[in-house]
């Protein structure tokens, strides 16, 4: 993956006071949030338009499809079109949370074929920390886009693929490593993790001021992991969400990964499927 993968706070301050500013999307959701709305109003990038992720990034629920399966592509246009996106334009997504919701609108919309899709380094934190203005209230509607999107841009696997590459190649968990162990599940079926797969959690991607570690540190840290040039690496979390956030830092740091959307939360609403406890990957 070699598009380039995030805009700084001073990057984007530029662009949006450019003739033809980017599409700016505000993906604010955390687990167990439901007033992402509300965060937004009270807050955001100037011109920023809201995402829903539960409704807009996301199809219902369901035990084959994890919590958060990947939407229809012709639903994700038309929400896309919604949130102003014209084809061709640039866009730069963020969240209050070190992008790690962001990244499922960053990874949904590169999938989707939209060739230029950065996330905004350090979120909104940085933003504010740069004491760039904010805008309150509820925007008016933006004029519609006419973006069109195409799929299968990035490659995914379903539950059986996450078991071979657990077994052949290198499969990232990246909840955080008390739920990995197994030690709690606050939201899935089961405790635990998929046997063969390494524990690696999405904050550590990111530096004490929410920014991406630089694409060395990166690069060690996934390599530490057991990823290298020829290595088949695929990326998990709770449910699909988190994992995307992982993929970027892989991205940041010279890796391709595939995204499992099912995750854990697919994963452990089968019961024939196995799941392993502990610090270990087996």
């Amino acid at each position: 993956m070699t598009a380039r993968v995030t805009t700084t706070v001073a990057e984007l301050d530029t662009l949006l006071r450019s003739a033809e500013p980017p599409a700016v999307l505000d993906v604010r959701w955390a687990l167990g949030d439901p007033h992402g709305r509300d965060h937004f109003a009270a807050g955001h990038v100037p011109g920023a338009v809201y995402v829903d992720l539960d409704t807009e990034l996301a199809a219902p629920p369901s035990p084959e499809g994890g919590r958060h399966p990947l939407p229809d592509l012709a639903d994700l246009q038309t929400a896309a079109r919604r949130w102003g996106v014209r084809d061709g334009q640039p866009v730069v997504v963020y969240d209050d949370l070190g992008n790690t919701a962001a990244a499922r609108a960053w990874w949904l919309l590169r999938y989707a074929g939209v060739a230029e899709v950065t996330l905004l380094d350090g979120a909104l934190g940085a933003w504010r920390s740069a004491g760039l203005p904010l805008e309150s209230g509820a925007p008016a509607d933006p004029s519609p886009g006419d973006v069109v999107l195409r799929p299968d841009r990035l490659q995914t696997v379903d539950v059986d693929g996450a078991a071979d590459l657990a077994a052949t190649g290198l499969l990232l968990d990246a909840r955080a490593a008390e739920r990995y162990r197994g030690e709690v599940e606050p939201m899935d079926p089961r405790a635990g993790h998929i046997p063969g797969a390494v524990s690696a959690p999405t904050g550590e991607n990111l530096a004490a001021d929410g920014t991406f570690l630089p694409a060395e540190v990166l690069r060690k840290r996934f390599a530490d992991k057991g990823a290298d040039a020829t290595s088949r690496i695929g990326v998990y979390c709770g449910s699909g969400v988190t994992a995307a956030h992982q993929i970027a830092a892989l991205a940041l740091a010279g890796y391709e990964a595939t995204l499992f959307p099912g995750s854990w939360s697919a994963w452990s609403a089968d019961p024939a499927r196995p799941a392993a406890t502990g610090p270990l990957p087996s």
